[in-house]
């Protein structure tokens, strides 16, 4: 396996951090630990510094998936794992996803086990998102917002300007891969009880998950999400014709506006579907496609260049 880097996300985690990287330190003696230090007030810099890893701090609190995003772009590995800084990933569990990589995946994720659900408020919650990502991206999606996964660095890098610079980046790059057509696979881990208080609320980033699923849909794939709002509105439409057909013998307005709004809501899905496509074509196509958007003149000028 080529050389990998650990990126942690960490705010306020000095408590979990002075157990967790001596045991990387322990467990993976030749990988680039980097910590990316999140606007911490606590003594998360100097714990980093005792225990010889790279860090990188932001000014001021920018977010989970802003610390992600900045971890990516400083890590040198080929490979990216991305692990919690709160103690709720093994160490040892980095060589497992590492071993299933070298079957070819492109991203491979930790999959907690129920019993490794913080409360069954919130497994549950896990559940509804992993059943509607599934519907979403047409693959069972065992743990979508698990933040233990390995990825190829120059494919993740790929989605950064879609992560969210809050929580649920594993939201956003394990759709994205689907949607580009990367291999991912999930590994199942049993996760311990965090250390410290967890930043998630439960109510407020529930909803922010549930948003960011139907913001990656979109892009994913629009007619997943806009058809079934297209045929519930022409259902509501010819349900209601039918009532005012029986009863007063007639065609209303709000059965022709929700006609309407069916129809509109089709063809919408429909052009964002080609749009998407677009986005996601390789580089290959890419590049055919910018030759062939740009002046005459600037290629011959380039070809005479070579």
């Amino acid at each position: 396996m080529n050389k990998y880097s650990i990126i942690l996300p960490a705010k306020n985690e000095a408590e979990s951090l002075k157990i967790l990287l001596p045991e990387l330190k322990k467990h993976h003696p030749d990988a680039e630990i980097i910590v990316v230090n999140d606007g911490s007030t606590d003594n998360t810099p100097f714990i980093c510094e005792e225990n010889h890893v790279s860090v990188v701090t932001h000014p001021y609190s920018m977010g989970n998936g802003a610390a992600i995003k900045t971890g990516a772009r400083h890590a040198s590995g080929e490979v990216l794992i991305f692990m919690d800084a709160d103690g709720q990933h093994k160490p040892e569990d980095i060589n497992r996803l590492l071993l299933k990589m070298q079957e070819g995946y492109d991203m491979v994720v930790g999959a907690r086990d129920k019993a490794s659900q913080a409360s069954i408020g919130r497994g549950l919650a896990n559940k509804f998102y992993n059943k509607l990502a599934s519907y979403v991206t047409e693959r069972k999606i065992e743990d979508l917002t698990s933040g233990f996964r390995a990825a190829k660095a120059d494919k993740f890098r790929e989605f950064l300007y879609l992560l969210p610079n809050g929580f649920s980046y594993p939201t956003t790059s394990t759709m994205a891969f689907f949607r580009a057509g990367y291999a991912v696979t999930y590994l199942p881990i049993e996760a311990p009880k965090r250390i410290g208080k967890s930043h998630i609320n439960l109510v407020r980033d529930g909803i922010r998950f549930l948003l960011i699923i139907f913001k990656v849909g979109t892009l994913y794939s629009p007619l997943k999400i806009f058809l079934p709002i297209s045929l519930f509105t022409f259902g509501l439409g010819l349900s209601y014709y039918l009532y005012t057909f029986i009863t007063a013998g007639r065609f209303t307005n709000m059965s022709a506006l929700m006609f309407t709004t069916a129809m509109l809501m089709f063809f919408m899905g429909l052009v964002s579907e080609q749009i998407t496509a677009l986005m996601y074509k390789t580089d290959g196509v890419n590049t055919a496609l910018t030759q062939e958007i740009k002046p005459k003149h600037l290629i011959l000028e380039k070809e005479n260049n070579e």
